[in-house]
Formats: structure tokens, C-alpha cells, sequence
């Protein structure tokens, strides 16, 4: 089991690299380098990828083995590394962006792969609660060190000699996946379950309408994708463009990279773990009704610090605890959603399962995608203030969406089956 989980866990650390690049580096590389913020914020365009997933899935689940996609997509990763080592962003801005989006595209079809290994590799209840967990720590650690590590020494070390360190570690992380025990019997496996995957899907894969029709007919599925669209809006405005003003008046660049890209983030891991201890505890309506109305209350709070202008120590304190406060509480509800989507996709039928889950992944990463391009250039348009007002309405309305559901809606059926714990 232990090699199970290493093996898991350095493949999703990898993976969360290419995302803390550029959540967390990239804006604050390109403030400082004078780009306004409607530039930085079209940079999320560059996920892009991540959205399509679901479209060549089922590439990588028929062709070849996970071992050889795996492979393939860190050696890409490594060569995307070693490119753009020899980019400086402030003259070669467009060559940046599309290393960034090859490593995203690679990233995305590494992540279809990884999960098809683990789904594999991981046998029984106790198996799947630490794979997730190798899942969770691992990515959210990648992009820890990506994006505030890095963000931290790249000053010192420079742009190019921070992507000679990321080629060395993608090609290590390749040769060790190339090595890898664990996956000696993944052939078999393979052969095994194709076979019975041809017979069941061979229908809505000539007519792929009837195929979405079942996805929609699904209960709770309307619900859950207006939510996974929207629970996000107002949080991801606000985690992306306060670190920028922050650097615009109170912050530098490195202290940014310690207190937003690890100290930060460490609360989002401790988050996203209490959500799965807390689980097992109290009914998910519950949890995801009052969590909410925290993470408003903190937006409301780091809404006020944006009339402070001087810098001050003061200052500087409210905003780490504010910063910690919103990551940690985006963590939570994070595990709280997954676990929701997991809920919608367990009442369709066996067969549609997996391509739902994916359907409601993809709607997630859409809805964060989309409005993460468009906060810098509310931000310029409309200066902090009133869009930060923006975001604080957006994750109100997130919540009263919510807490509405957990009385009406979805989520009073989840309550109702996990009272009598």
C-alpha cells in the first residue's frame, strides 16, 4: 500500500506543479514586470485544456497503457520545462503562454492517466480514502512548491535556472513512473476491462446525444451543475486579485511567495482534509450550509482591507489571516463539493457513472476558468472596490443557493439519508 501511495502521490505533485505556476508565480511575475491586470487575468484561458479532457478520456483509457501515457506526458512536461528555460517572459510574453499551455495540455492528459492507474491500484474503502488523500495533499503540495516556493527564490535563482530545476524533476519523476513496480500487471487489467467496456457503451459512443440526455435525466443533476458552475465565482475573484493588490501596495514579491504560496496554501491542504474528518461526522447540507456563510463573513472581511492603503505591519498581519482564512475555507468546500458531485453521480446507472463525474468535473474547472480570466479586468475597469463588491455579492448569492437546497432542494435528501448516523 505505502508504494501505492508514493507512487500516486509524486504523480499528483507533479501534476499540481504546471497549476501553481500560474495561479500564484505567473500574476505576481507579470505585476511586477508592469502588465495590468486585464493581461494577467486572460492567463486563465491557458487551463483551457483541462476543460476538454473529458473530450480525449477515451484515448487514453483504450490506447496503450497508463504506464506509457504516463511516461510520455512528464517526458512532454520535462522538454516544455527545458523550452521555456530559455524564454524571458518580458520579451517573449506570447512564447511563455504556450509552454504554459503545452504544460497544461500534458498536465490535463497526465491527470486522465493517473486516475485510470489509481482507480486500478486502489482495492477497497481504507485504499480509496488514502489514494484520495494522496490525491488532495499531492497536488495542492505541487503547487505549493511551484507557486510559492519558486515564487520565493526567483528572485536569486532567475526564470530560466527555476526551469532547469522543474526539467530535472519532471525527467526523474519519468524514469521513475517508467520503473514503477506497481504497475507490472496493469496490461492484464487493462485487456480485461476493455473487453467489457465494448459491449456496454458501444450505443451512445455512435450517439452521443442520447448519452448527454441520460447525463442530464440523472436526479440532481441540474442542480449540481448550476452549483459547480457558480460556488467558486466570487471566491476565485478574490484569491486571484488580492494577492495583486497586496503587491501593488503592501507586499513584495518574495514575501508574497511565503505567506500566499505556502503558508497560504497549507491552510487550503488543512482544509481540504478537515472536510473529509468532518464528513464522517455531520450530514453534507449541514456542513456546506454553514461553511458558506463563514466564507462570506471572511470576504466581507478582506473586503475592508482594501480601503488600507499604507503599508503598515498591522496590515500585513490582517492580510495573511485573511488570505489564510479564505484558502482554508476554499479547501473545505472543495472536499464539500467533490463529495456532493460524487452523491449526484452515484444514482446514475453503472454504466454512465464515470463519463457524469467527468461531465460535473469538467463544468467545475469551466465555471473557476471563466471568471478567474475575467477579475483582472473588472479590476481594471472598475478598480478594486466595487469589484470586490462584485465578488462579495456572487458568493452570497452562492450561499443563499445553498442554504435553499439544503432545506428544498438537492441537498435536503443528503441530510435526510445521513441523519441517523
Amino acid at each position: 500500500m505505502n508504494d501505492k501511495l508514493v507512487f500516486l502521490g509524486l504523480l499528483y505533485f507533479v501534476q499540481g506543479i504546471p497549476y501553481g505556476l500560474q495561479s500564484s508565480l505567473l500574476p505576481v511575475y507579470l505585476r511586477g514586470a508592469g502588465h495590468s491586470l486585464t493581461r494577467i487575468g486572460f492567463t486563465k484561458i491557458l487551463y483551457f485544456p483541462w476543460v476538454l479532457k473529458v473530450l480525449w478520456a477515451p484515448l487514453v483509457d483504450r490506447l496503450s497503457t497508463k504506464r506509457r501515457w504516463l511516461v510520455a506526458t512528464v517526458s512532454g512536461l520535462a522538454l516544455t520545462c527545458l523550452t521555456s528555460a530559455a524564454l524571458a517572459p518580458e520579451a517573449h510574453i506570447w512564447g511563455v503562454a504556450g509552454s504554459l499551455l503545452a504544460m497544461n495540455t500534458l498536465a490535463s492528459v497526465q491527470d486522465i492517466a493517473v486516475d485510470g492507474a489509481a482507480v486500478g491500484l486502489l482495492k477497497g474503502r481504507g485504499e480509496l480514502g488514502l489514494g484520495n488523500t494522496a490525491q488532495v495533499v499531492g497536488y495542492k503540495a505541487g503547487s505549493v512548491f511551484a507557486g510559492g516556493g519558486l515564487l520565493a527564490v526567483i528572485d536569486v535563482a532567475g526564470w530560466s535556472w527555476m526551469f532547469m530545476l522543474l526539467t530535472f524533476v519532471y525527467a526523474g519523476v519519468a524514469l521513475f513512473v517508467w520503473g514503477a513496480p506497481v504497475l507490472d500487471d496493469e496490461s492484464v487489467r487493462g485487456q480485461q476491462a476493455d473487453g467489457g467496456r465494448k459491449g456496454g457503451q458501444g450505443a451512445d459512443a455512435v450517439r452521443p446525444w442520447r448519452l448527454w440526455r441520460k447525463l442530464l435525466a440523472v436526479p440532481g443533476t441540474p442542480w449540481t451543475v448550476l452549483y459547480v458552475l457558480t460556488y467558486k465565482l466570487g471566491e476565485q475573484g478574490a484569491v486571484t486579485m488580492f494577492p495583486l493588490f497586496l503587491l501593488d501596495h503592501h507586499m513584495t514579491a518574495r514575501e508574497l511567495g511565503f505567506w500566499n504560496g505556502v503558508i497560504a496554501m497549507g491552510f487550503s491542504i488543512c482544509g481540504s482534509s478537515l472536510g473529509g474528518l468532518l464528513l464522517a461526522q455531520f450530514s453534507i447540507g449541514a456542513l456546506m450550509r454553514r461553511v458558506f456563510v463563514l466564507r462570506t463573513v471572511s470576504m466581507v472581511f478582506q473586503s475592508s482591507l482594501l480601503t488600507v492603503l499604507e503599508p503598515s505591519p498591522l496590515m500585513k498581519g490582517m492580510a495573511v489571516l485573511s488570505m489564510s482564512a479564505q484558502h482554508f475555507l476554499g479547501g473545505l468546500i472543495t472536499t464539500l463539493t467533490f463529495t456532493t458531485m460524487m452523491h449526484c453521480t452515484q444514482r446514475a446507472e453503472e454504466g454512465i457513472q464515470a463519463t457524469h463525474y467527468s461531465f460535473l468535473a469538467t463544468l467545475e474547472v469551466l465555471g473557476k476558468l471563466t471568471f478567474g480570466a475575467l477579475a483582472g479586468g473588472l479590476v481594471d475597469w472598475f478598480g478594486f472596490q466595487v469589484a470586490f463588491l462584485l465578488f462579495l455579492t456572487l458568493s452570497a448569492g452562492t450561499a443563499l443557493h445553498v442554504w435553499t437546497a439544503t432545506f428544498t432542494g438537492a441537498l435536503r435528501e443528503h441530510q435526510l439519508k445521513e441523519q441517523p448516523k
